[in-house]
């Protein structure tokens, strides 16, 4: 039997981009990639999803952005993880693991 896709939960896109983005410069393909990877393919995300929230992040200077060639040598814009968005990926990490274990307390509630 075939697994499910898993519905991305509000306001976690952010810190799973930061978090692919700490392993080095990525485009938007390979962040969507990776994410799709390290999920086992539970996890797929949009690039209507994906585009915006790079755009946002870098607003927030959480990235950069840096033009080069990607593998297949076409122009791409690479991310890159920046110290501010170390600390904010370190910041809605602590604050994911602390939701996760009061949702698991209510779930298991009798």
């Amino acid at each position: 039997m075939g697994r499910e896709q898993v519905d991305l939960v509000r306001g976690t896109l952010d810190m799973l981009v930061l978090k692919a983005l700490i392993w080095g410069p990525m485009h938007g393909y390979d962040v969507m990639r990776w994410l799709h990877d390290t999920s086992e393919g539970e996890l797929d995300i949009e690039e209507g999803a994906l585009y915006p929230a790079l755009h946002r992040m870098e607003e927030r200077d959480w990235i950069k952005a840096e033009w080069g060639l990607s593998e297949n040598n076409r122009r791409a814009k690479f991310y890159v993880l920046t110290e501010r968005g170390r600390r904010q990926l370190a910041a809605q990490s602590k604050g994911w693991a602390r939701y996760v274990n009061i949702v698991a307390r209510i779930m298991q509630t009798a």
